[in-house]
């Protein structure tokens, strides 16, 4: 079975729901035959690679409220986060553009399929939203890319190219195909969508049903050739 997801590294629900998804696998009985794909999604295309000012500003100016009202909210998602075993540091983190740490994801994964993409994943998350790294700079992405186990030689590479642009940007116009109107948004086996970090329940259930449609009963035959069920052949 097969989980793609998209998400952006500075989206804090993303994380939140990375997490609840890792909770409904770990209780999900056919884990091992799960497969996590990462796809590239950017909340602010025009976000500055040279970032001047923090996500509190940014989210004040957005939405129209005071510095305080911003604090509010990032503090409410924090709370959430912390529900989930993630303390947030969203007061200190800057707003940035992350088109480098999703070359560098699509990288992750050429090299190393969806384990290694996985563990950048995780680190970049890690790295922005409880150590409020700036993930834009180069630097900051070269050291926790290469700490997550890519290669420094093709990190430089992709870093000073723009090689896995084009695969990014049909990761986003994927999800629009999609019907996508955010992050974090869930694809299991091409057939279900989740949208939101939804509650990890919700997960499960979603698990169970695309597992149990994609895998119908197994029919057996006795020794007479009569079709057994599920329940067992009739004596």
């Amino acid at each position: 079975m097969k989980i793609e997801i998209w998400s952006d590294v500075v989206c804090p629900w993303c994380y939140i729901g990375k997490r609840r998804i890792e909770d409904a696998l770990a209780e999900f009985g056919h884990a091992d035959e799960v497969e996590v794909h990462w796809r590239s999604y950017e909340l602010d295309p025009g976000a500055p690679t040279e970032p001047t000012q923090s996500t509190s500003v940014m989210l004040a100016k957005k939405y129209g409220q005071s510095p305080e009202g911003a604090k509010q909210m990032q503090d409410r998602v924090e709370a959430v986060a912390a529900e989930e075993g993630l303390v947030y540091r969203l007061s200190e983190t800057l707003h940035l553009n992350t088109v480098d740490a999703h070359r560098l994801i699509h990288l992750a994964h050429a090299e190393g399929g969806t384990d290694l993409q996985g563990r950048v994943k995780e680190a970049l998350l890690e790295a922005y939203f409880t150590r409020a790294r700036n993930v834009a700079d180069h630097a900051v992405l070269r050291e926790v890319a290469i700490d997550a186990g890519l290669d420094g030689v093709r990190v430089d590479e992709v870093l000073a190219s723009r090689e896995f642009e084009a695969e990014m940007r049909a990761d986003v116009e994927q999800a629009q195909a999609y019907g996508a109107t955010g992050v974090p948004f869930f694809v299991i086996d091409e057939k279900y969508g989740v949208s939101g970090a939804q509650p990890t329940e919700v997960f499960t259930q979603v698990l169970e049903r695309a597992w149990s449609e994609s895998r119908p009963a197994l029919a057996m035959v006795d020794a007479d050739g009569e079709a057994c069920g599920p329940d067992g052949c009739a004596i």
